[in-house]
């Protein structure tokens, strides 16, 4: 399949196939990007930063008053679709996003337009393959369910769920990318655990860092 151009937003976070991303858009550059791809129903990129901020901010060593350009950058070239769920437009430019994730995609260049808003071209990368979570890694199932279970019962009247349903609790890829949006790890980390291919590996290593952050204990049984 040949590449598509897409959109693409760069964030100083890792979105997963099936999480739930929550941005404010104030940005101009965003602002009728988000527009745009609401009224089409059309998805766009998230990818994650490797160099600059969020928010484009002038050279330090340049006063903001006389900066003609902003400081770079740059990004990994593995991302995730984001389809928007929920728009709300709270006052003139100003957006409150609820996001999911889909497929993920490969970049072969990319290009920031004049008004700062980055372009690329993007392949899909084969939805993951569904492999039931093996016995010996049960009890890593069993945690998740009980964190969802204590998130649940303290949610505020005003509060949601970070979580979509329905539950995947014995898809491999579903469980481990769960864990992967709850972990106190990086974020470059992260993004290496969402490039890989294999789902049974991905949970195989977020168990390891599970139990060296002691989170869980190795075979805990139920």
């Amino acid at each position: 399949m040949d590449p598509v151009s897409l959109p693409l937003f760069p964030l100083q976070s890792v979105l997963f196939p099936g999480g739930l991303l929550a941005l404010r858009i104030f940005e101009v550059r965003y602002l009728d990007l988000i527009r745009r791809c609401h009224k089409e129903g059309a998805p766009f990129g998230v990818v994650c930063m490797t160099l600059g901020s969020e928010v484009r901010q002038p050279p330090r060593d340049i006063a903001p008053d006389k900066a003609q350009d902003f400081e770079p950058e740059a990004f990994h070239a593995v991302g995730t679709l984001a389809h928007i769920a929920e728009l709300k437009q709270v006052q003139p430019g100003l957006m409150l996003l609820r996001c999911t994730g889909g497929l993920r995609f490969r970049l072969s260049s990319s290009e920031q337009l004049k008004h700062g808003l980055w372009v690329g071209e993007a392949s899909w990368l084969a939805d993951e393959p569904r492999v039931l979570v093996p016995a010996d890694l049960g009890y890593v199932q069993l945690a998740l369910r009980r964190l969802v279970a204590h998130i649940q019962a303290n949610l505020g009247p005003t509060d949601t769920l970070p979580l979509l349903t329905p539950f995947g609790w014995d898809d491999c890829g579903w469980v481990a990318n769960r864990w992967c949006e709850l972990l106190p790890v990086s974020t470059q980390l992260k993004q290496q655990l969402m490039m890989l291919e294999n789902p049974l590996l991905r949970l195989e290593l977020v168990t390891d860092l599970l139990e060296r952050l002691k989170i869980v204990q190795p075979g805990a049984p139920p």
